[in-house]
């Protein structure tokens, strides 16, 4: 199987339509390899994650975008994020007596679907729709709907070890008209979860658009890397006040910090802290 670990844009010709189609296979099984996940969480989190690759094509900027679905049923987060090099990661909060054959309004009742443009340099951006449809795909597409107002198209498919998913999307000036839409979208929902699993890139586009004038884009690579690091974690307790610091050294003799993303485990003994510390006062002295 081709197009492994790879984002694809579609272009088509004479329509102002964007598509874009992700597979996920190393990536995503890096990521379930440092969880113990249930198999529903597992293909929850596999369509998150192809679905924020492929919105991270729209990413014009050095940064990362951040799927997110909080609601209050057995599932409270689901969360997916993509920067611009394409690395990606994700993490899921829920109850553990979650039953299986939830769609993923049921496991997020009451829910939202939050999207997250976080540039390094410059203004953060979110948007949020609720959780009104039965499927993240069905969710996305009503979220560009009333945020965008732009008509989109997404499916989706995970399962053993390998994530996938395709989106069309109009473009913001379209002048193509209505029927050419309302043609591209009903063959997209043709597609089979084992065709869009199955097949590589190439024939899943004959097989969808043999009529239509389109071609793929050279791929880009996906791969999973998580972003803590010490210096992010030395970062973080640098907010702390020093006498919070200090307490917690007194009591524990170290503080640790857990990434919940990678399970790395980062731990600051007494020496740290006081190293922390003087930055901390080296910083202020050079701001005043």
């Amino acid at each position: 199987m081709s197009n492994k670990d790879q984002i694809q844009r579609i272009l088509f010709d004479n329509i102002d339509v964007r598509g874009v189609i992700t597979s996920l296979d190393q990536s995503f099984q890096d990521i379930m390899a440092r969880h113990n996940y249930p198999v529903i969480i597992e293909q929850v989190l596999g369509e998150m994650l192809a679905a924020v690759t492929i919105l991270s094509t729209n990413l014009k900027f050095n940064g990362k975008l951040i799927l997110q679905a909080k609601g209050e049923g057995c599932v409270s987060t689901l969360m997916a994020e993509c920067n611009h090099l394409k690395h990606c990661r994700a993490i899921a909060q829920f109850d553990e007596s979650i039953p299986a054959g939830l769609s993923f309004k049921q496991m997020l009742a009451e829910g939202h679907l939050v999207l997250t443009i976080e540039p390094e340099v410059g203004q953060r951006y979110q948007g949020y729709v609720p959780l009104e449809n039965d499927t993240l795909a069905e969710c996305l597409a009503d979220y560009f709907d009333r945020s965008e107002q732009l008509q989109s198209k997404f499916v989706f498919a995970c399962e053993n070890g390998r994530a996938r998913g395709l989106m069309l999307q109009v473009l913001p000036a379209m002048k193509s008209a209505e029927d050419d839409w309302s043609r591209l979208s009903m063959l997209t929902q043709t597609l089979t979860v084992d065709e869009l699993l199955s097949l590589d890139n190439e024939t899943l586009l004959f097989r969808l658009f043999h009529d239509e004038q389109c071609r793929l884009f050279e791929g880009q690579n996906i791969e999973f890397k998580c972003q803590c690091s010490r210096e992010r974690s030395e970062s973080a307790l640098k907010l702390l006040a020093n006498e919070e610091l200090l307490d917690i050294i007194a009591e524990r003799s170290f503080i640790e910090i857990d990434c919940q993303f990678c399970n790395s485990n980062y731990s600051f003994d007494a020496s740290d802290v006081n190293e922390i510390i003087l930055k901390k006062e080296l910083d202020s002295e050079q701001l005043h």
